[in-house]
């Protein structure tokens, strides 16, 4: 038997996780658009508690880059005095509408506010603020968040915390997410590729590696994959190629599920002039659109693009960027929508 090597790894933990189950991908129930949600000035920039749905859910609570929209030091940024136009770190909630009980995947830097929101939706007890968190990996969009569980803020006592080897390494090793550690504000629980578990009954999360910068930690998608309907959360990798040569397509993954938020970092190559964006990679919009354009509308139309940076032109609805992804079939996500996992 020979040594299992770190792509070899991937591959497999990616093949296992993305398997088809039964009542998985194929059922077709629409989402709760957050554009039909019941809107006021009370919290803006994501619509105040929508109706629940009776089954697991989830619901988009950002859809920005790491750095948010507007972003820190753009100073000359109209959406600065527009809340309708900001938008938070991208993050995904589930909820368990029969027991209250809620979950986030990815723990921003707008996690105060988004905590907030997955409360109101959840119908839950203010206590504990949050039931459970699982991390994609280690840049500071996704886990820095969790600083407000510690005892200057909530005070939090044992959140399960559902990280990979390496990205929990880092939480136990390096302040100040030791001392979360430490004071049991945070309790991690072990992840393993391709291996499920199931936060909900009847819900099972199952992370899929990608491949991404990997400076700190590896990095997951995650399936969250319900009695009925399933989702892909996979805000961030580095391109389709190298995930092709780890052993997983793109297309088998949109196979298998019903929905798929994936990363759109950037609507097009060029979007930051003077930068050489080979640096910090993500499959820009375009290349995404060009890959899926021979596939079925119906598998085309389960794209929903986010971790938008502050640049992307997409961001608005109105712009064209926004009508050339609508054209292929897909969208950009809003925050506030709403997939329901479970039949009722």
């Amino acid at each position: 038997m020979h040594a299992v090597s770190r792509r070899e790894a991937l591959s497999i933990g990616a093949a296992a996780a993305l398997a088809p189950i039964a009542g998985g991908a194929g059922s077709h129930a629409p989402p709760v658009p957050a554009a039909a949600l019941d809107t006021t000035q009370e919290h803006p920039g994501m619509p105040p508690t929508p109706a629940r749905p009776a089954a697991p859910f989830t619901v988009v609570l950002g859809i920005a880059q790491d750095g948010g929209v507007p972003q820190a030091g753009s100073f000359g940024d109209a959406r600065w005095n527009d809340p309708a136009r900001r938008r938070h770190v991208v993050s995904l909630g589930l909820v368990d509408p029969a027991s209250g009980r809620r979950f986030v995947f990815d723990a921003t830097p707008d996690f105060p506010r988004q905590l907030l929101e997955l409360h109101r939706i959840s119908g839950g007890a203010a206590r504990p603020a949050i039931d459970g968190v699982f991390l994609t990996h280690a840049h500071i969009g996704h886990y820095t968040g969790l600083m407000y569980l510690g005892r200057e803020a909530v005070g939090a006592s044992k959140v399960p915390t559902h990280a990979m080897p390496r990205m929990r390494a880092f939480l136990e090793t390096n302040g100040p997410w030791s001392q979360l550690v430490a004071l049991g504000n945070i309790e991690l629980r072990p992840l393993s590729a391709g291996q499920s578990v199931e936060p909900i009954p009847g819900v099972r999360v199952t992370p899929v590696p990608v491949p991404h910068r990997g400076e700190f930690s590896e990095t997951v998608a995650f399936r969250i994959a319900g009695s009925a309907r399933s989702v892909l959360w996979l805000p961030d990798i580095d391109t389709w190629r190298e995930w092709d040569e780890l052993g997983t397509r793109l297309e088998d993954a949109l196979a298998s599920v019903d929905v798929a938020y994936l990363d759109g970092c950037f609507f097009a190559d060029g979007e930051l002039p003077g930068r050489d964006m080979s640096r910090i990679p993500h499959p820009p919009i375009m290349d995404t659109i060009a890959r899926l354009a021979s596939l079925p509308l119906s598998v085309r139309a389960k794209v929903r693009f986010v971790h938008l940076n502050h640049t992307n032109p997409a961001l608005d609805p109105q712009s064209d960027a926004a009508r050339v992804i609508r054209d292929a079939g897909m969208r950009v996500a809003e925050e506030g929508e709403i997939e329901a996992l479970n039949r009722a």
